[in-house]
């Protein structure tokens, strides 16, 4: 007979092998069928466990050293990091928690000698001591640039809204006040509302009548800035998911949304068909995309999503930096020829969800320098602090800022204009 929660367990930390051992992403894992043989409850106590152990690891390890005389197996560290999470974060109780680590090492064909040693550390963690360690520090290879970048205070800050996590932001297709009181949330500055605790998602009032969509407060931010006008031809040129392409919709413009991607684009299409907005998807490369120019366009180029870790505690674990420069040519060449599909006297918003300057500020003084017939917009919108205006005249967006208020994700943000 299967002990309490050690499927779920189980998966979990195969799924932190994949991304600590493998570089794997966690989408990328999950899309292997890697928790299919669990039912719902199951999975979604999977996926909760490898986030919180993501999220926790760095302190988990503090935690764990003074025990360890040398670093185990990567298994064996997953399961000791594992479970001193569900210890100390999730205060569950350590009969059962100690019992599954134990099993599970001791069912592990390479690892199942190390088994008596997980027994004796997890009696030995004290769960007191674990609010006295520092915060967890985002890997080397993010933390130091960004410290070069923002300095070591603000780099603190960001990670605390790291550890956090982050509540649920929906975007109403009306008005937010009414939707805020259907789903017990409250309305954001910049117009977004926030839901704590919300649970399954798909039970929120107003789900199936399509008045709203999932969508983080600081990425609704770039449609509101361009401010699509009823009947522009607006382009939405790497639309999915699909909440700016719902946002340009849901003020009538003439919107065509591309994106490579047939399966995220299909994602894009159910979208729609929910929230009863209508835009024209085609499923393409944005860089071989022409068509008769555009009023506006919208680039949320791909990026290293630096500023989503909040949301995907994976990322700084299972990435190291090095396709970033590529990352960095494709935005600069996305950027061109964005322009060449805009009306003179159109306007672009470029953004990145993404705290390098790389890919946001320093994309847009290069820009200015490769093009003369564009000049950057200062952004004007309710609810946003002039302070995060950069000297370019774009917009930054970090982690840490509404602290108060559970945070947004990192972005960068600008409004570039062709000249007539």
């Amino acid at each position: 007979m299967s002990q309490p929660g050690l499927n779920p367990r189980r998966a979990a930390v195969r799924l932190l092998d994949g991304v600590l051992g493998k570089g794997a992403l966690l989408p990328e894992l999950l899309v292997t069928g890697a928790l299919d043989r669990l039912d719902p409850s199951e999975k979604a106590r999977a996926q909760r466990l490898v986030m919180e152990t993501l999220r926790w690891m760095d302190r988990a390890d503090r935690m764990l050293g003074p025990f360890l005389q040398r670093k185990p197996d990567l298994m064996v560290h997953n399961v000791l990091r594992l479970s001193v999470v569900e210890l100390c974060v999730d205060g569950a109780a350590a009969h059962g928690v100690v019992n599954s680590a134990v099993s599970m090492v001791k069912a592990d064909k390479v690892n199942h000698r190390a088994s008596g040693m997980v027994n004796a550390v997890l009696r030995k963690i004290d769960v007191a001591a674990w609010d006295k360690l520092p915060l967890p520090r985002l890997p080397k290879w993010l933390r130091k640039p960004l410290v070069a970048d923002y300095g070591k205070k603000t780099v603190e800050a960001m990670e605390a809204s790291f550890a956090k996590g982050a509540p649920l932001d929906l975007t109403p297709k009306g008005d937010a006040a009414p939707l805020a009181k259907a789903v017990g949330g409250t309305v954001l500055p910049t117009g977004s509302v926030r839901v704590l605790g919300a649970g399954q998602v798909s039970a929120l009032a107003g789900y199936e009548a399509g008045d709203w969509w999932v969508q983080d407060a600081a990425a609704a931010i770039p449609a509101k800035v361009l401010n699509a006008q009823a009947g522009e031809r607006v382009l939405d040129m790497c639309a999915a998911p699909g909440g700016k392409t719902m946002q340009l919709a849901a003020a009538r413009a003439d919107v065509v949304a591309i994106d490579v991607s047939k399966k995220r684009m299909a994602r894009v299409r159910e979208n729609l068909e929910r929230t009863g907005l209508d835009a024209t998807l085609r499923v393409t490369d944005a860089l071989e995309w022409r068509e008769a120019l555009f009023d506006a366009i919208l680039l949320d180029a791909p990026c290293t999503a630096t500023g989503t870790i909040r949301r995907h505690p994976d990322l700084p674990h299972a990435k190291d930096g090095a396709g970033f420069p590529a990352l960095f040519a494709l935005q600069e060449c996305m950027i061109d020829h964005a322009l060449s599909q805009l009306k003179p006297g159109g306007r672009l918003v470029f953004c990145t969800c993404s705290l390098l300057p790389d890919e946001g500020e320093i994309q847009v003084e290069d820009a200015l320098k490769r093009h003369k017939d564009i000049s950057v917009e200062p952004i004007t919108l309710t609810g946003l602090d002039p302070a995060w205006a950069t000297p370019e005249g774009g917009l930054r967006l970090r982690p840490d800022y509404w602290g108060d208020m559970g945070g947004m994700d990192g972005f960068y943000i600008a409004i570039i204009r062709k000249a007539s």
